[in-house]
């Protein structure tokens, strides 16, 4: 398959990196079906297409007009099959569970025809290990977005075992297409991006567990000290503290290195279920206008 044959993407998943990998693909022109498990999921993330388009059109960066043509180019859907039909590429945005994953991609190879590739969003999953859940582990390959998708520049191409020079090629096109920069990564636990970052924030959670640093002040620390256009603790808020906390189990079992060990403090906050942003609360408040800093002792 060559890149001009590429017409119809299929993304899985509607949440916070489903709804930006379908705005980015119908932005380039491509037509896009995303495909949720729920009306409510494949609703509110079109609602947020809708609410980032507009915000484009009150920046003069597109036209109302422009921003109607790329929602007419998606369809929501919670119908499998039908959000498979005639698709190209599929790109896998549903949560970050290995066995979950698989499931989904060993019942979606049975339906696509064989030339259809098969891209996951994964942020440290083995693309390799998902692969083998089909019968085309040469046409799968790892395409790791950055949230936001629509503002992010960067995506992380990571090759498995079996994947093809062919698919990757493709894949590297199509993320040009999409307007992004691309850095190929050869598969290991945690990719590239992940493998460096995931120690800094669990390390900024240890801060915090031992009372070194207030949240509102270690934030500030790094942003001001180190130039980084967020603090460590609003960026877990942003990324998710149960994704966050997914990440450093799967990386501390396959590399059995202590520096991917999860603090205390952030299983707790998981099983209370204050996941950041997405929850309402998490180190900082978000029900506050601006979000407060919470503390901890």
């Amino acid at each position: 398959m060559k890149i001009e044959d590429v017409k119809k993407i299929c993304v899985l998943g509607a949440g916070l990196m489903g709804n930006g990998i379908a705005h980015v693909c119908a932005q380039a022109g491509f037509q896009v079906s995303m495909r949720d498990i729920e009306d409510r999921f494949v609703d509110n993330g079109m609602a947020m297409i809708n609410k980032n388009l507009s915000r484009e059109v009150k920046k003069g960066k597109i036209t109302q007009d422009q921003m109607n043509e790329i929602l007419g180019r998606i369809h929501g859907t919670t119908d499998m099959k039908e959000a498979l039909n005639g698709v190209d590429v599929i790109i896998e945005a549903i949560i970050e569970n290995r066995d979950l994953k698989c499931k989904v991609y060993s019942e979606i190879d049975q339906i696509c025809d064989p030339n259809v590739i098969f891209a996951s969003n994964t942020s440290s999953i083995s693309i390799t290990d998902m692969a083998s859940a089909t019968k085309r582990p040469d046409k799968f390959i790892g395409m790791h977005f950055f949230n936001p998708v629509p503002i992010m520049r960067l995506v992380e191409i990571i090759k498995g075992y079996e994947t093809s020079d062919e698919t990757y090629r493709l894949i590297d096109q199509l993320s040009k297409k999409l307007g992004k920069e691309t850095v190929l990564v050869n598969e290991a636990p945690g990719f590239a991006v992940n493998r460096l970052l995931l120690p800094f924030l669990l390390e900024a959670v240890f801060t915090i567990q031992e009372g070194v640093a207030s949240v509102e002040d270690l934030d500030k620390a790094i942003t001001l000290g180190l130039n980084h256009p967020m603090g460590p603790l609003t960026l877990l808020d942003f990324v998710g503290l149960d994704t966050t906390l997914f990440i450093a189990d799967y990386m501390h079992s396959e590399f059995q290195d202590s520096k991917y060990r999860a603090p205390t403090l952030l299983r707790k906050m998981v099983r209370a279920k204050h996941f950041g942003r997405k929850s309402g609360i998490g180190f900082y408040d978000y029900s506050k206008t601006p979000p407060e800093p919470r503390l901890f002792r």
